[in-house]
């Protein structure tokens, strides 16, 4: 329903404790999906097989903790450095696009590149948190960090996607940044469809996403 209400592509994470799909949706998405599947994923070599096996357009490596409902941070690829390195050139080596879910740090976002990482996703809730909440001091901080943050990752060669609790007002806005190439957006899709049908909701973020980006053109 996604992909045929305009979805550019499926991102689907499969957890340790398979809280949100489980093993077999992996394999289904991969026999029938007509778009790219993003597979999100922990640095563990039980998720690294099952990547290699699957072999999806994308494996965008996020850290997990237990008590998480979902990822609430990015990872910590400066203090992980060396047991990123090799998962990273393995899936690279399968042809898979690997990706970095981190927070918009120059040190993390330097550290991507020298990994090998080719695409980094900026972890955008912490603007969206301030901006639902209407914190606009901190909300206007954490939106430049973010365009500095994209802008470096930018200029080391990077491809720069971005996602975490945006919703229509938020994808607008960023995608307008000419860095950004890609939004990963589920929860707010999902919520909206409860109401309206997630053909609808596809229908109104692509429309925001439309807008964001004739912004950029413009300027």
């Amino acid at each position: 329903m996604a992909v045929a209400a305009g979805a550019d592509g499926i991102t689907a994470h499969l957890r340790e404790d398979r809280r949100h799909i489980r093993d077999d949706d992996i394999a289904r998405l991969m026999a029938q999906l007509t778009k790219p599947l993003n597979f999100e994923m922990a640095a563990t070599p039980e998720m690294i097989a099952i990547a290699l096996k699957a072999r999806p357009h994308a494996a965008c490596i996020v850290p997990e903790k237990r008590t998480e409902v979902t990822t609430e941070g990015g990872l910590d690829v400066a203090g992980q450095r060396n047991q990123l390195v090799p998962v990273i050139a393995e899936l690279k080596a399968a042809g898979i696009r690997v990706s970095l879910f981190i927070n918009a740090d120059a040190k993390q976002i330097e550290t991507a590149a020298e990994v090998g990482a080719p695409v980094i996703e900026i972890h955008t809730g912490a603007w969206c948190e301030a901006v639902i909440d209407g914190h606009t001091a901190a909300a206007a901080a954490e939106l430049e960090r973010i365009r500095d943050g994209a802008a470096r990752a930018k200029r080391l060669g990077l491809e720069v996607h971005a996602g975490h609790g945006l919703d229509l007002n938020t994808a607008e806005i960023i995608s307008a940044f000419p860095e950004i190439v890609e939004l990963n957006i589920g929860h707010f899709l999902i919520g909206e469809a409860i109401f309206t049908g997630l053909t609808d909701a596809i229908h109104k973020m692509r429309a925001a996403m439309d807008r964001g980006h004739a912004r950029r053109q413009a300027a």
